[in-house]
């Protein structure tokens, strides 16, 4: 299984590459393989500004549904296009195509609550 070094992850599956004040924000491949064939992505919060935590949308497997949640506080500028049309995409490539939404991040401070590869790693195993 991959985990990208570069990256942050949170406990609830998702991962975010920083860009300054901007994080792109995507579900780990652990995550891909629990939830299987991915038929759906719905995100509706495009604009709004979410806390840590906050759920910004959800993904449809074949399996089941599972919400997203806010790794940091921020407000949400851009959802990926390709998965409207495409939501397999996040099976396919999760880090890199397969990439949900895009943030700006209200304080990098928020960051320090991330874990690393490492730690990631450990707990999913």
């Amino acid at each position: 299984m991959n985990f990208p070094e570069n990256l942050k992850y949170t406990k609830d599956h998702e991962w975010l590459k920083i860009e300054g004040d901007t994080a792109t924000i995507g579900i780990t491949e652990f995550a891909v393989s629990e939830l299987g064939d991915i038929v759906f992505i719905e995100i509706e919060t495009e604009g709004e500004s979410l806390g840590t935590g906050d759920t910004f949308g959800s993904v449809e497997a074949v399996k089941t549904v599972s919400d997203l949640f806010m790794p940091v506080c921020g407000e949400v500028l851009e959802v990926n296009p390709v998965l409207e049309d495409t939501p397999e995409v996040v099976n396919k490539d999760p880090y890199n195509d397969g990439w949900i939404i895009k943030i700006k991040m209200d304080n990098t401070d928020d960051l320090s609550g991330l874990l690393s590869a490492k730690d990631y790693k450990a707990i999913v195993g």
